[in-house]
This record gives C-alpha cells, sequence and structure tokens, in this order.
C-alpha cells in the first residue's frame, strides 16, 4: 500500500518545518532546544494539518534521542507499560503521545510518576485547547507551545515542493491552480497537499489546472478568509452581531458559516449567545433554540439554513441581558480571592438549628445561606430589558427587605 504524499514528504528536520516561525525560526525556543540538545516536556497544539506530527518528528530526528510514539486513543495501558519498561532500561526516552486530550486516568496514572522523575520526556500533540481539555496534572509539567494556522503563502511553499518532489514526476500545473489550492486548503498543509495529489492522478497528462482542481473540491476545507482573519473570528462576528441586535450582520456570518458546512460550530455557538447575552431577558429562547437545533440535525442541509435563520433573526432581535453570566463569575472570583470561610453549620449534616421554608408563611424564612464573610456579598444584578426580568427583580427586592 502506498503512503499519501503528505506522509511521504513529511519533514525530517526543524529546518524543513513550514510556518511556525515564532518556534521553529532562528533563535526560537524549539530551534534553541534542538542546537542544545535539551527538551523539555511540551504539548503541541493548534488545528489539524499545522504542522503538530511534524514538529515532534523533527525534534526526535535532530536531536537523535531514544523515541517512541503512541495514540492516546488507540494505544492501550499495555503499549504505556512497554514504553515505561524502555525508558527505564534506556534510563530516559522520549514519548510522543498523539490526541493526548483523549488519554483516559490509567494513562495518566502511570505517566505522571514518569514525568515527575524526567525518565520520559513528553511531546503532546492535541487539536483541543490543552488549558481545558487536558488533565492538569498532566499540563503542569509541560510546556505549552501553540501552532498558528498556515498562510497562504506558506501552503504556496510546501505545494511548491511537493510540485518539485520526485512523486510528482511530469507533473504540469498553472500558477493559478497552486494559488487556488492555497487559498481554499484553511491553514491545513496536510489537505493541500492531499488536494494536489488526486489532482495529479486526475488525468493521464498529470495536467492540473483551476478547473481540475475544482471538479474535485470546489469549496473550502474550513471557513478561512483570504485576509487571515479566520473561522474563530467569523464565529465571534456571528455572537457580537446577535448580541448588538444586527440581525443584517447575524445572517451574514451564519451564512459563511453555513457555507463551511460548520453545522456542529453554528450550534455550539447559538447555545453559548442563548445563555450569555439573552439570558433571563427571554428565556423561552433556550427551549425554541434545543428545538431548531433537534428540527436542523433532522433534516440536515440545504433545508436546516431555513431553521438557523429563523431562529438567529428571533435571537438578534430579543431582549438582552448578561446578568446571569455576571452574577456567577462575580462569585467565581471570590471563591478564587476571597477567604471565604465556612458555610453555616445548620446547612451542613445532620442540619441541626436549620429552618425548613416550607413550614413558614409563603415558604420563606429570615435565615443566612452565605458562608459569614460572604453574607452580605450581592451577586445577582438584575436587568430590566425585559419585563420577565423586572418580575424576578420585583420578586429579589421583596426577599432583599426581609432580610434586612
Amino acid at each position: 500500500m502506498n503512503k499519501p504524499l503528505a506522509e511521504i514528504l513529511k519533514p525530517k528536520t526543524i529546518s524543513d518545518i513550514i510556518g511556525q516561525s515564532h518556534l521553529v525560526g532562528d533563535g526560537k525556543i524549539l530551534s534553541n532546544m534542538i542546537k542544545n540538545k535539551k527538551i523539555f516536556s511540551m504539548i503541541l497544539y493548534g488545528a489539524p494539518g499545522v504542522g503538530k506530527t511534524s514538529i515532534a518528528h523533527a525534534i526526535v530526528n535532530d536531536i537523535e534521542c531514544n523515541y517512541r510514539f503512541l495514540n492516546a486513543t488507540t494505544n492501550t495501558k499495555k503499549d504505556f507499560d512497554i514504553v515505561i519498561e524502555e525508558a527505564k532500561m534506556y534510563d530516559g526516552l522520549v514519548l510522543v503521545i498523539d490526541e493526548i486530550h483523549r488519554m483516559n486516568k490509567d494513562k495518566q496514572d502511570i505517566l505522571l510518576p514518569c514525568l515527575e522523575s524526567g525518565i520520559i520526556t513528553l511531546i503532546g500533540m492535541t487539536t483541543a485547547n490543552p488549558y481545558h481539555k487536558i488533565n492538569p496534572a498532566i499540563r503542569s509539567r509541560c510546556q505549552i507551545f501553540k501552532l498558528e494556522l498556515l498562510s497562504a503563502s506558506d501552503i504556496k511553499l510546501g505545494l511548491e515542493k511537493a510540485v518539485k518532489s520526485e512523486e510528482l514526476n511530469g507533473i504540469k500545473i498553472s500558477p493559478s491552480a497552486i494559488d487556488y489550492i492555497s487559498e481554499i486548503s484553511g491553514g491545513d498543509l496536510r489537505f493541500a497537499i492531499n488536494l494536489l495529489e488526486i489532482s495529479y492522478y486526475f488525468n493521464d497528462k498529470h495536467e492540473v489546472d483551476v478547473d481540475v482542481i475544482k471538479s474535485i473540491n470546489n469549496k473550502p476545507n474550513f471557513l478561512h478568509d483570504k485576509n487571515e482573519t479566520g473561522h474563530y473570528d467569523t464565529l465571534s462576528g456571528f455572537q457580537k452581531s446577535i448580541r448588538g441586535s444586527d440581525v443584517d450582520a447575524a445572517l451574514f456570518y451564519l451564512a459563511k458559516l453555513i457555507k463551511a458546512e460548520d453545522l456542529d460550530s453554528i450550534y455550539r455557538r447559538l447555545t453559548v449567545i442563548c445563555y450569555e447575552d439573552i439570558g433571563l431577558a427571554n428565556p423561552s429562547m433556550g427551549p425554541k433554540l434545543d428545538a431548531a437545533i433537534n428540527a436542523s440535525e433532522r433534516v440536515g442541509l440545504p433545508e436546516a439554513r431555513i431553521i438557523l435563520s429563523s431562529i438567529v433573526i428571533e435571537m438578534s432581535l430579543s431582549p438582552k441581558s448578561n446578568s446571569a453570566i455576571l452574577a456567577i463569575d462575580k462569585v467565581l472570583n471570590d471563591i478564587d480571592a476571597v477567604d471565604i470561610g465556612e458555610i453555616p453549620s445548620y446547612l451542613k449534616s445532620p442540619y441541626i438549628g436549620y429552618k425548613y421554608p416550607h413550614d413558614y408563611k409563603n415558604s420563606y424564612v429570615k435565615q443566612q445561606y452565605l458562608p459569614d464573610n460572604l453574607k452580605n456579598k450581592k451577586y445577582y444584578v438584575p436587568k430590566e430589558s425585559s419585563n420577565y426580568e423586572k418580575a424576578l427583580k420585583e420578586v429579589k427586592t421583596k426577599i432583599d427587605k426581609l432580610k434586612e
């Protein structure tokens, strides 16, 4: 079975890496580590096709060390045990782990002591944000390096190298075709090289032009504008437009996301917007959004565009309130920054002295629930952008007066 061209052309040394100059450029951190033949445990994270695996391969090749490659999902605990025994035998080993954010607790438990002792140096790779998805105990023992999306010029450089390789012998490709692949690749060099390879075998003469590429793939690999604003900026514009009640702009960004057929990102972002920006001003929006997401999933594209358009219009023109996110963030900040003390003793088992509110008039009895150090704190501050939250404010005001 022939290897894919992207695998054959994988960089052998750090000097072969395309892009990521903030890490592998002259005098930068990874280049200096290799120059000094000394590396530390690290996590490389970024989108697919930006060079995580290539950099890991280049590092272990350049420092000429003992190493092993494992995948956190497909390799078993026994595979990890074998690597640890090899590390002891070699008195040190570099372990490269792909999809490290998927590593389960059993594997983490056997790996942590080895990282602590230094017998294993870890190079973890992930497309997920390590600050959210990777066990803090693993994360604290690693340096974290973010890889950026490759620019169109980076992709073009990689394609030009591929065109000159022996693997594409006799290829005839127009400059406009290289430019076109670079533009639609979404910063993913692997995708670009795979598309080039397929185009090469499209006809016997190995002639590649824009029409050939369009007949194979005529839409962007990922939503990535020519000016490099990128996918996440589009999502940001989407949320800020709905928050700002600009329905036309919200529909524009929705259309961009639909063009990329990125329904999952649309669903996730709309759910966040629903509770962060609309919140208690219109609490019925949550169930409506869930129903719209379920209907969109049921019918799929292109019909889902109608359902999504409808809910985005309603969300854009809905009353807005961020009182819920402001309230919980105040509490989280206090938990981190303030000596909160113990909760009242009557709230702890066996609840001696606790007053059961339902035994009292209107199911309310004056009683302290916050710890002493926070007893006068006010976290929820109602807004008056909707009748619903005005009603909540009235209830809260009455309860606050009863507490006095």
